[in-house]
């Protein structure tokens, strides 16, 4: 067993350390108050390769390692949730499309989204099918050698960058189960393709969110991913878990930058003539804290690492880091905010802004509810269990 980073992935986290606190947290209250897109970062993460994190080398990504892939998205988090969103549902697309594409939907998608030439994001949900995917409407009607689209898809980030993506639709009857379901890369340059509009957000500035309609879009059959109708909610849901750990990720990175600002904030406030720090109240919320940043932190490696030995599903361990790291984020975040009073509530500090952020963890990539009642049918059914 260990537990220690090998020097390649030491080297990468420190790398991308020194990046987020030199370029990132300086400007990040200030661009998501005023609503500044962040696209300096979007050219600093293609030189990176971090739109390549999952992209095989034989198509010119990084294929980072899991654990790699954790680390990126928790030191990005720590600087601005919102600069990881840049990536993250790419990141997602990419392993979909790397998993479960054609060779020919490999060779002509992948290399162009590891550069960032293509950037894509994810479209599942709708207005009324959110956890539950099968209640999707979006339908797809061959029609020759095209599917014609129809449908709406909503709180899809990076919808107005997008130039491909992965969208769930009912290749079969409306009403039918996980068979009737496939996913089609569409092109979003294709006419009756339209973001409507950009969801108002409590927190995660930065990347957008948005409303997108379909109407009597036409997408080529070789766009259907696999290349066979049906498999389109086994693909999302095998992605989905590679989605939570970069989630669980991004949740430690919120609530380290939460605990390293009441730590700070703690040693140089004095009350009563002495620094807060010393107050045995203010010691208890610290090491509080501390100890759950680093049991979510493990859980967070431990997924990304079982992810990359057994090369299949991991529903317990990535629900289980999903779930636990989201809760942690917002815990410390309303922390830190406790111990920084009354400036915890004000927009000149970081804390507020970590406190609107953490939540969309506990919702995205699935709900935490939802992660429990996976990671109990896991235990149940004995797929998954606890110990070794």
């Amino acid at each position: 067993m260990d537990f220690e980073l090998t020097d390649e992935q030491r080297l990468f986290r420190q790398t991308l350390r020194d990046f987020a606190d030199k370029e990132i947290m300086p400007v990040a209250s200030e661009w998501e108050r005023t609503g500044r897109y962040p696209a300096e970062f979007v050219a600093r993460f293609k030189e990176m390769g971090l739109f390549g994190l999952n992209v095989p080398e034989e198509y010119g990504g990084l294929g980072a390692d899991r654990v790699s892939y954790a680390l990126a998205f928790e030191e990005i988090a720590r600087a601005w949730l919102g600069a990881a969103g840049l990536f993250g549902p790419h990141s997602v697309a990419c392993w979909m499309v790397a998993r479960g594409g054609t060779d020919e939907q490999k060779a002509r998608f992948l290399p162009r989204m590891a550069s960032g030439e293509l950037r894509s994001g994810l479209g599942l949900t709708e207005p009324g099918a959110g956890t539950d995917l099968q209640g999707i409407i979006t339908t797809a009607v061959r029609d020759g050698d095209e599917y014609v689209v129809n449908g709406t898809k909503t709180w899809i980030t990076n919808a107005r960058v997008a130039g491909m993506l992965p969208i769930l639709v009912k290749t079969g009857p409306v009403g039918g189960g996980h068979e009737a379901m496939s996913v089609l890369l569409v092109e979003t340059g294709a006419p009756g393709f339209r973001v409507t509009r950009d969801l108002p957000k409590l927190g995660y500035k930065g990347p957008e969110t948005c409303e997108l309609v379909m109407e009597d879009v036409r997408v080529p059959v070789a766009n259907l991913l696999g290349g066979e109708e049906g498999h389109g909610l086994q693909q999302v849901l095998g992605s989905l878990e590679i989605g939570r750990i970069n989630i669980s990720a991004r949740a430690v990175g919120v609530a380290q930058a939460a605990y390293e600002a009441a730590l700070n904030y703690s040693r140089e406030r004095e009350a009563f003539g002495r620094p807060i720090a010393n107050f045995q109240a203010i010691q208890l919320k610290l090491a509080d804290m501390a100890t759950e940043i680093q049991a979510a932190r493990l859980l967070a490696y431990w997924a990304a690492s079982r992810s990359e030995a057994t090369g299949g599903r991991v529903d317990l361990e990535a629900g289980m880091a999903k779930m636990y790291a989201s809760e942690v984020a917002i815990k410390c975040a309303l922390e830190s905010m406790r111990i920084h009073g009354g400036y915890g509530y004000s927009a000149e500090y970081v804390v507020e802004r970590l406190y609107r952020d953490a939540p969309l963890m506990a919702i995205g990539e699935g709900t935490n509810d939802v992660q429990r009642l996976v990671i109990a049918k896991s235990l149940v059914s004995g797929r998954g269990r606890l110990g070794w």
